[in-house]
Parts: structure tokens; C-alpha cells; sequence
């Protein structure tokens, strides 16, 4: 098993992972000619679409060198923020790491943090420079840099173009030369294997993608999961080559899956130990810690008939991501709908994308929330929605996050200037060849209104930014509730900085009476704190010519008319009912500067 070598591909978003792992597929001969095609781990359309990997993926490739044959695990990792909960997961199935930067454009944001993340787990990284073949690559400058910030020696950094193939064999015999092989002297050891992830396969239950620690497992041996306390038959053991091959038994070191035959992804949690049901003294591997959601929306049916077909749609996509977490709620403006936890905003697109597509839902969803907490009386609570917060408390505290935003060093003043209009806190500041590289502290409500919207429009969309959860701290906040035609809408509620409170709430009413569609009758759009008004904005009526069909005659008759359509208008606004449009959900969320 000396021949074994596991290791990721990890980089900033869009420098050319899913490329790479192509490559290596067609250099290794896994995949057919005919066969291939872009992007082959990413199996989800939307990851096609919009060129970026969402789920990690593990493959197992055979590559001779030397005149012998190294099997090489290779685990493809998502690069965007929201999704690093992935990239944590394959980095402790692994030895290496391969990490990709962009020549063209250098380190970026994610470069940092995926590289701080590998060196926590004690990785092996090998540096690699893509699309060398562009005309616009700063091969030497970018060299430089990665020498300066991560201490790597000239001589370490590969120079490749994933997209042509040059270099790519180099990079092969890097993982096998650099890379170490995984510890095999524990393969009479108990069975200790980690899952990295799982999925659902409607034939064979819950699927486990497992990396083998000590010891070794066969088909049908009877297990059991530590954490879990759940015992199962493995039906199959095998390896991703790259669809499922069973290989009958699996050994200390490798990466492959199991078949539990299991029914509930709730059992096979993500980060337990899969044991024999024979050791029963066992000790669990170190797993991860539970994503934490950190953004909160609210999900609604455009057609409240609807809200069982959303509820199961829920369900089923839950059983192959349970990194978001989904709870029943009602709204009395629109009706019942599911409150549901995501791990950033892109994530949250990309679900609600997924439940339009694969399910045929026309969906609500409301203002964006961070996870807040306020103290009553010695108790702290969460506050998951606006409503949830008291008119009363002693305190509230908020979601706060390190934040790191490299930009090209034209755009550092206009970067600093939206930072601080956004009650961003300076830290340190630090110049590459390239560019600058900001650190700040940020609270995160007001990353998750249209902050990344807003750095790439004053950057020409050259900065990239990469966030962490730092910890709660106290803020004077209060609750910003909208009227519309004198209803509370629960789904426009926000949580704001009581300083900003009139400023938010005149904006947000503006928008809502361009973005609100008219109505026989006048409708008020207010917003109000704790009962006060503070904005407020008038939607007009339509007037309808009730006098057109009059020809002549005396004035009376007109004003006559034109009473009794006022008293309609006035029974039509007692018992009227205003749609909201989705735009106006959406419009609430963008900030003018």
C-alpha cells in the first residue's frame, strides 16, 4: 500500500480545479475519449451552468511511473466561500494537497484561507501556476508572491495549463514523488474509517464515502457507527473509478465507499467512525465540528396549495445536503412557508435554484437574516427571525466575521470607503505585486445584504473576499417591521442598527412603492420601531372614469357618480387584500450607496 497517495486540488474560486481533475482523468486513461466531458465529477447541472463545484468529489485513478503502479485518491473540493465546510471534510481524508493559483491573476482571498486550512490538518502542498499559456500570465511575478507569503522555494512552484494538458504529467509525479503514502502498518489494527460525506441512493440506502484509517472492511461484515450507535451490514465496498467499482474490501489507507443499506442520512452522519460491531472498545477519529447556518430565509409557495409539494421537495433534497437546516413557520401575509439555515448566500441561491428546477415551485423568499442573540433576564436566546426579537431586552448581540479582500492597489481607497460605511474595523493591511490585502472585522449583516455586489461593482469585479465567523458581539439593535395597508409582513421584518433604523426604513419604503403594483384603492406603506412610525409612503389609486359615459347634463349627476365610486373605493380598502410581487421581496434587500 506504499503506492497510495491521497490528496485534494484546493484553490480560489474559478482558477481552474474542475480543469485540472479533467485533465487527470483523460492522462490517466480513467475516462474514454468519447465519454468525457467538462467538468466530469461535477454531476449537478447547476454546477455546469454556472462553472463552479458545489460538492466535493472522490475519483481513484491508476498511474504508472517508474515501471510500477500508484493509485492516486484524488478528492475534487468546491472553491467559494459558502462551501468550505467541503473543503474541510476532504482535507482530513488526505495527506496532500495540490494547492491551484491562477497566473493571470495571482493569490486571491480563498488561495489564503484554503492554504491556512490545509496547514491546520498538517498537509503536504505543492504549489501549482495555471493557465500559464494565457498571454496576460505573470508567471515570475505571481512565483514571487507565493515564495513570499506561504515560504515556499522557487523550485517547488509547477508552471501548467490545465486547459491544454502542458505540465500535467509533472504534476502527477509531484503527488507521487512529495506526497507521503498513507500510514499501512495499522492494516491488522482495529477498523477506524472516517466519513467524509454521504449521499442517498433510493436502491441501497445510505451511501458512505469513507477514508480507512487502521484496519480493513469486507463486504457484508457487520459494523457499526460510533457516534451514530447505529449497527449496519456493509451490502458493497468498493472504489469511484470513477462510477462506483466494488473492489470487495477495502484496506488501511485508502478512500472508497460503503453500502449500508441504511434508510435515513440522519444515521450516517457526516465525521463519525465506522467501526466493526466486534470492537466494541473502539475510541471515534476526530470528526468536524456541525456547520453552523449562519444565513436565515424564508422560504414561501407562490400558491399555498403548494406547501406540501415544497415540504417534500425539502425533504428530499435534505437527504443529499444536509448542510442547510430547514423548520416549519407561518406568515400571516404569506401563509405557511419553511424558515431554513444556509451556510452563505450563494448556498441559498444555489437551494432555492435547485427547488425551482428539479421540483417545479414557484417560491416566495424573504429578507435575508443572520443568526442575532439578546439576553432577558440573564437568558441569551437565538433570534432566527425578526419577530422573534422582543420590543424589550437588556441586550443584542451579533454575528461578527474576520474578513480578507485582496484587490488591485487603484480600487484601496473606494475598498476602505465601503468598509467603513459599512461598520467595517480595520485590522492590517499588506502590499503584493499585484495588488493589497485587507484584513477587517465586518459584522455580518451587512455582508449579507449586497456587499459582494457592491465591492465588485467599485472594483471592476477585480477584488475577491473571503470571510470566517469570528464570535457575538453587543450591538444596539432593534426590530424594523413593515405595514402594508396597515398589516404587519412578517417576511419584510428586519433587525437593524437602531441609528440607521429611519434611514433603512425610508429606503426600504421607497422601493416597495415603485416595486408594489397599484390598486383600486390608496394603500400606505409605513415602516415602523417598537410601534412608532418612522417612514412612511402613500401607493395612489387608480381612478377610473366612472363620468365617461355621461353626455351633458346637469354637474350633479357627476359629483353624484364620483361619491358613490368614493364609498366603493372606501369598502374595497376596508376589506382589500395587496399582493406582493417577488421583486419587492427582493428589491428590500439591495442598498443604494
Amino acid at each position: 500500500m506504499k503506492n497510495i497517495r491521497n490528496f485534494c486540488i484546493i484553490a480560489h474560486i474559478d482558477h481552474g480545479k474542475s480543469t485540472l481533475a479533467d485533465r487527470f482523468l483523460e492522462f490517466t486513461h480513467l475516462v474514454a475519449d468519447r465519454d468525457m466531458q467538462e467538468q466530469f465529477l461535477d454531476s449537478n447541472p447547476i454546477s455546469r451552468e454556472r462553472g463552479i463545484t458545489i460538492k466535493l468529489a472522490p475519483v481513484r485513478m491508476k498511474y504508472k511511473y517508474q515501471e510500477e503502479d500508484y493509485f492516486l485518491n484524488l478528492i475534487d473540493t468546491p472553491g467559494h466561500v459558502d462551501f468550505s465546510y467541503e473543503v474541510s471534510r476532504a482535507l482530513a481524508a488526505c495527506e496532500g494537497a495540490i494547492l491551484l493559483v491562477d497566473a493571470t491573476v495571482g493569490i486571491q482571498a480563498q488561495t489564503l484561507t484554503v492554504y491556512r486550512q490545509a496547514k491546520a490538518q498538517n498537509l503536504k502542498i505543492i504549489p501549482v501556476l495555471n493557465k500559464i499559456d494565457n498571454p496576460d500570465a505573470r508567471v515570475e511575478d505571481v512565483t514571487l508572491d507565493l515564495c513570499e507569503s506561504f515560504g515556499f522555494e522557487p523550485n517547488e512552484v509547477l508552471a501548467i495549463s490545465a486547459k491544454t494538458g502542458l505540465g500535467v504529467g509533472k504534476v502527477l509525479e509531484a503527488v507521487i514523488e512529495r506526497l507521503p503514502a498513507p500510514n499501512t502498518e495499522n492494516v491488522d489494527d482495529e477498523l477506524k474509517a472516517l466519513v467524509f460525506d454521504s449521499h442517498f441512493d433510493q436502491h441501497v440506502g445510505v451511501v458512505a464515502d469513507v477514508r480507512l484509517f487502521s484496519g480493513a472492511i469486507r463486504e457484508n461484515d457487520r459494523c457499526r457507527l460510533i457516534a451514530g450507535g447505529r449497527n449496519f451490514q456493509t451490502l458493497q465496498v468498493g472504489v469511484y473509478a470513477p462510477k462506483e467499482t466494488s473492489t470487495q474490501i477495502l484496506s488501511s489507507g485508502e478512500v472508497g465507499y460503503i453500502h449500508t443499506g441504511l434508510k435515513s442520512l440522519q444515521e450516517v452522519k457526516v465525521g463519525d467512525t465506522i467501526t466493526l460491531f466486534s470492537q466494541k472498545e473502539t475510541k471515534a477519529l476526530s470528526g468536524y465540528k456541525e456547520p453552523k447556518p449562519m444565513v436565515f430565509l424564508g422560504l414561501y409557495p407562490v400558491d399555498n396549495n403548494d406547501y406540501p409539494d415544497l415540504s417534500e421537495a425539502l425533504e428530499k433534497l435534505h437527504l443529499n445536503d444536509s448542510s442547510f437546516s430547514y423548520s416549519p413557520e407561518f406568515s400571516a401575509s404569506l401563509g405557511k412557508g419553511f424558515r431554513i439555515g444556509f451556510a452563505g448566500l450563494l448556498h441559498a441561491e444555489i437551494v432555492k435554484e435547485r427547488l425551482e428546477r428539479e421540483f417545479d415551485l414557484a417560491l416566495i423568499v424573504s429578507v435575508p437574516q443572520v443568526l442575532f442573540q439578546y439576553e432577558l433576564n440573564g437568558e441569551i436566546q437565538d433570534v432566527h427571525t425578526a419577530r422573534e426579537l422582543p420590543d424589550q431586552v437588556n441586550k443584542v448581540f451579533e454575528p461578527w466575521l474576520n474578513v480578507v479582500v485582496f484587490s488591485p492597489k487603484d480600487y484601496l481607497g473606494s475598498v476602505m470607503d465601503l468598509f467603513e460605511k459599512r461598520r467595517g474595523l480595520y485590522k492590517n493591511m499588506q502590499y503584493l505585486s499585484d495588488g493589497v490585502q485587507l484584513f477587517y472585522d465586518l459584522p455580518m449583516a451587512e455582508l449579507v445584504t449586497d456587499f459582494f455586489d457592491r465591492l465588485k461593482s467599485i472594483t471592476s469585479g477585480y477584488a475577491s473576499l473571503d470571510y470566517e465567523f469570528s464570535d457575538m458581539r453587543e450591538v444596539d439593535a432593534v426590530r424594523l417591521d413593515i405595514l402594508i395597508h396597515g398589516e404587519r409582513v412578517d417576511a419584510l421584518s428586519q433587525i437593524v442598527v437602531k441609528t440607521e433604523a429611519y434611514n433603512i426604513g425610508k429606503r426600504v419604503v421607497k422601493k416597495l412603492k415603485e416595486a408594489i403594483p397599484r390598486q383600486m384603492f390608496e394603500v400606505a406603506v409605513q415602516a415602523a420601531v417598537g410601534g412608532q412610525i418612522v417612514a412612511r409612503e402613500t401607493i395612489k389609486a387608480f381612478r377610473k372614469d366612472v363620468t365617461a359615459k355621461l353626455y351633458g347634463g346637469d354637474v350633479t349627476r357627476r359629483l353624484k357618480l364620483l361619491e358613490k365610486q368614493k364609498k366603493g373605493k372606501k369598502r374595497m380598502k376596508q376589506f382589500g387584500k395587496v399582493s406582493i410581487p417577488q421583486e419587492a421581496f427582493m428589491a428590500v434587500v439591495k442598498r443604494e450607496e
